[in-house]
């Protein structure tokens, strides 16, 4: 049986009782607007499509630009059934037009500028489906958690199912909806900077659903501020109680990785579906459907020659380096990690983005160029999917984004952690403590340290321990994206039960 056939079934037979002609469903899929939200959207939004759906994927009006810019200005085309629209973020003209937006900043806008030009797009997608008996009318919305501040109202006044995408860990998930607690009683905002450096940061609550004990400092960072009117803490006050009220929750991880902790989100919605690892999903299900291979979401453009490098390369010898479209950190930060990766002696990939450092270029030492010139290679971007994937790769220097993470380990990549901030110190403590794939490094950085751990992962005995463990949680990985298997058994329930219900 063709995988769409059972999901298209259904659509015909709900159509026909709502006395309507046959048309596909239409989802219109909003990421929040930055690299890996955008990414984890667009893979959720090509596998609807493969399912039957006509797809409007939206854009903010800067990162339209910026993926015309990387990719090419016929790259968000589209397909007869799969387009790109855009509105704009309410920011004002940045400087840079092709750098990462301030998160803060940006979260605030979309709570208080998107509503309208939403609900305008959606409007004018309606109203072209009133006079065009080919176009559907807009059936669903999927839209990122972190936007459901005015997508859910949206969904509500149309009197259509907003499905909330979390693009983090179930674990993280749960301790961002802790957000409100923890602000009433009193864990945030922190008195004084002091509280960061007097053993404060150390305690633990036990109160979080599913999760035993954790301590503050792993907590999301949003609660580490000390401002007593922090606007992004109360942005997140506000955001929690939306993020109960979506008609259904997609998390990108699996049964099997967060067992014990999704079991604790039945009690607080009707609704929660498991997909991932959502790229591993999308290889399984687009086996035979090419039809969206040209549509990608990489904001910078992609240095291809990394594939060829790696190429020449023995197995498990390259220690990939990648902190993210966000992480930016100091010139000495910068000179710590470049003198560690070159004392230790080992094969490397380093994305260096052109706004890694704050406030200036990346400038590398030339003593750093000199030492490595024969064993390291340096690029702005990657398809990283494809490098993690690389049998030469043997460790994964990451910042601990979400995406970051389940991508390594869905490849079997052991990771060195260096989290920077949001939910990254929590992937962190999930990886090093909870699944052993990993190892940390000190926030302040040291080239020694850098060193030290970079060969005990690629060449000692507890390197030997973690890539083992990896790779278990690698095969559970594919367990859960292929037929039968909990993730793409989910994905079919959650288009069936929610997507396609004539109840909804």
């Amino acid at each position: 049986m063709h995988i769409n056939e059972d999901v298209n079934c259904k659509l015909i037979k709900v159509q026909i009782a709502m006395g309507k002609a046959v048309k596909k469903p239409h989802a219109v899929c909003i990421p929040y607007p930055s690299q890996s939200h955008i990414g984890a959207m667009l893979k959720l939004a090509k596998i609807l499509h493969h399912k039957g759906f006509y797809i409007t994927f939206v854009h903010t009006e800067y990162n339209y630009k910026r993926m015309l810019k990387a990719r090419g200005p016929k790259c968000l085309d589209g397909s007869s059934d799969f387009k790109f629209e855009t509105i704009p973020d309410g920011l004002p003209p940045a400087e840079n037009d092709d750098v990462t937006q301030d998160v803060f900043q940006l979260c605030l806008s979309t709570a208080k500028n998107f509503y309208h030009p939403f609900c305008d797009l959606i409007r004018k997608l309606n109203n072209k489906a009133s006079v065009d008996d080919e176009f559907p009318p807009v059936t669903c919305i999927i839209s990122d958690a972190i936007m459901s501040s005015f997508t859910v109202e949206a969904a509500e006044e149309l009197g259509i199912p907003d499905v909330l995408f979390w693009t983090m860990s179930a674990f993280t998930v749960m301790c961002f909806l802790q957000i409100p607690q923890l602000r009433e009683r009193g864990y945030t905002p922190l008195k004084d900077a002091s509280y960061f450096t007097n053993g404060y940061m150390e305690n633990t609550i036990d109160w979080i659903p599913g999760i035993s004990s954790i301590q503050l400092k792993h907590l999301p960072t949003i609660i580490w501020t000390t401002n007593p009117r922090d606007e992004f803490l109360e942005y997140l006050v506000n955001l929690m109680p939306w993020t109960l009220k979506g008609t259904a929750v997609i998390l990108n991880t699996s049964e099997q990785l967060e067992h014990g902790i999704l079991k604790q989100f039945s009690s607080m919605m009707d609704h929660v579906y498991t997909v991932g690892p959502i790229h591993l999903l999308l290889k399984e299900v687009q086996r035979d459907d090419h039809s969206t291979e040209a549509i990608q979401s990489n904001l910078w453009k992609e240095d291809d020659s990394c594939i060829e490098w790696l190429n020449s390369k023995k197995a498990g010898s390259v220690a990939y380096v990648n902190f993210g479209s966000i992480t930016v950190m100091t010139e000495d930060q910068l000179a710590e990690f470049a003198g560690g990766l070159a004392n230790s002696m080992q094969n490397f990939l380093w994305i260096i983005r052109p706004d890694l450092v704050n406030g200036g270029p990346a400038v590398l030492p030339p003593e750093f160029l000199i030492a490595t010139k024969d064993r390291g290679m340096l690029a702005t971007w990657c398809n990283q999917e494809l490098v993690l994937s690389h049998p030469s790769v043997g460790a994964f220097l990451t910042h601990c984004g979400w995406n970051s993470v389940f991508e390594s380990l869905s490849a079997g990549v052991p990771m060195i952690c260096w989290p920077f901030f949001a939910d990254q110190q929590t992937n962190c403590l999930c990886c090093c403590s909870y699944w052993d794939v990993g190892m940390e490094i000190d926030s302040t950085v040291n080239r020694k340290e850098v060193e030290k751990v970079v060969r005990e992962l690629m060449e000692g005995e507890k390197g030997k321990e973690i890539k083992k463990k990896t790779l278990e949680w690698k095969n559970k990985a594919e367990e859960a994206i292929k037929p039968g298997g909990s993730s793409y058994s989910n994905l079919d329930k959650m288009i069936e039960e929610v997507l396609l219900s004539p109840k909804i």
